[in-house]
């Protein structure tokens, strides 16, 4: 499985962007996708998760009601919506895929992830 990750770049605070994950070289109706970021000198923080129907969705805390997750089953691609975006939103967004039971919240439960897009906001 292949995860490409796209759609980062400089943004003024309050703006938006929304970031790409195509999904490659699996089924992707079977995959659970994640969201994470990592800002530097920090751990990598759960964003988002998406089920592999699409019925459920998580979010952090620090983006809920910002931030929205989403999946196009004709594209293979999970989509992140993140409007309303803060300085302290600046990371490296790195989106990984895991089929089959998982926590989607923990990092350490997928199998595949992305290379990751830099998101910079400025104040």
């Amino acid at each position: 499985v292949q995860l490409q990750a796209s759609g980062g770049g400089l943004v003024q605070a309050g703006g938006s962007r929304r970031l790409s994950c195509a999904v490659s070289g699996g089924t992707f109706s079977k995959s659970n996708v994640g969201w994470f970021r990592q800002a530097p000198g920090k751990e990598r923080d759960f964003v988002a998760g998406i089920s592999w129907s699409g019925l459920s969705t998580y979010y952090a805390d620090s983006v809920k009601g910002r931030f929205t997750i989403s999946r196009d089953s004709a594209k293979n691609t999970v989509y992140l919506q993140m409007n309303g975006l803060k300085p302290e939103d600046t990371a490296v967004y790195y989106c990984a895929e895991k089929q089959g039971p998982l926590s989607i919240r923990l990092h350490q439960d997928y199998d595949y992830w992305g290379q990751g897009t830099l998101v910079t906001v400025s104040s």
